[in-house]
């Protein structure tokens, strides 16, 4: 019994201390959405009034309202430009140190611009105007320095990027169509290097095939070879050279005989 209630009131204990945590956490972040509300409501209204000092006044009030103008709205976009790379890219975080260096000299001239806005003496004002656009421009161009370049590396990484992926993607579809390269290899022969040593069997099949077909027409070639030299000498010896050839039969006891001819039966009496 003892132990039972031990083990609940451990189990209370658990449940109370978790839900003091879960509470805890939930107001820290409705505290920072609140501020953070707060403060982009704040930065609105500032920027908002700025803009109507440049639009409505003249003078020095409309020159450092647009100072701290540009200024804001320079810091401000560079900030955002770093934290949101640095989130992807960790050689961002020297960069985003030397920004949050530079952002405490913009703080101070912001507050210096400030300062100047309510000060009475517009003509000591007007001639710290030249010293003042001189430190506003330095720092908006070290600003815009560091969100152009990690601009430029974000840029670089997406196009090295693209183009590796462009170069898996061809591969790909070349494997894809892998029909197409067996198809043109099937429809052309390859050539033959020069100088190279002919084929065994292509030599042996073709002399075998040369050999057969002297075999087979060999004699027939033969005979007629000397059939078509013996009709000239017999003509150039009955006849001389300027006389007329005489056409006379042939005998036929004097031509050749081949074994592959059929005799010739004797005529019967009968």
């Amino acid at each position: 019994m003892a132990e039972a209630i031990a083990i609940l009131a451990l189990l209370f204990v658990a449940f109370v201390a978790l839900g003091v945590f879960v509470t805890v956490k939930a107001v820290k972040a409705a505290k920072r959405g609140v501020d953070r509300t707060i403060t982009q409501a704040r930065r609105t209204v500032e920027d908002t009034t700025l803009r109507a000092k440049t639009y409505g006044t003249g003078g020095v009030t409309a020159e450092l309202a647009q100072l701290r103008l540009s200024l804001r709205t320079s810091m401000r976009a560079t900030q955002d430009a770093l934290e949101a790379g640095a989130a992807e890219d960790a050689s961002l975080q020297e960069s985003l140190q030397l920004f949050r260096r530079l952002s405490a000299h913009g703080h101070e001239l912001d507050a210096d611009l400030k300062r100047l806005e309510r000060d009475p003496d517009r003509a000591g004002v007007a001639a710290q105007l030249e010293e003042l656009r001189e430190r506003t421009q330095r720092i908006i161009h070290s600003a815009e320095s560091l969100r152009w370049a990690a601009r430029d590396r974000a840029r670089k990484f997406a196009d090295d990027d693209l183009a590796s992926l462009n170069a898996q993607i061809d591969v790909e579809a070349g494997a894809l169509r892998h029909w197409t390269v067996s198809e043109q290899e099937g429809l052309s022969w390859p050539a033959e290097p020069a100088g190279a040593a002919p084929d065994p069997a292509v030599s042996a099949t073709s002399a075998a095939s040369g050999t057969s077909a002297e075999e087979r027409t060999g004699p027939a070639a033969a005979g007629a070879r000397a059939r078509s030299a013996q009709e000239p000498d017999a003509g150039r010896g009955a006849s001389g050279p300027d006389e007329p050839r005489a056409i006379t039969a042939k005998d036929p006891r004097q031509q050749p005989f081949y074994s592959w001819q059929k005799s010739t039966r004797p005529e019967t009496t009968n």
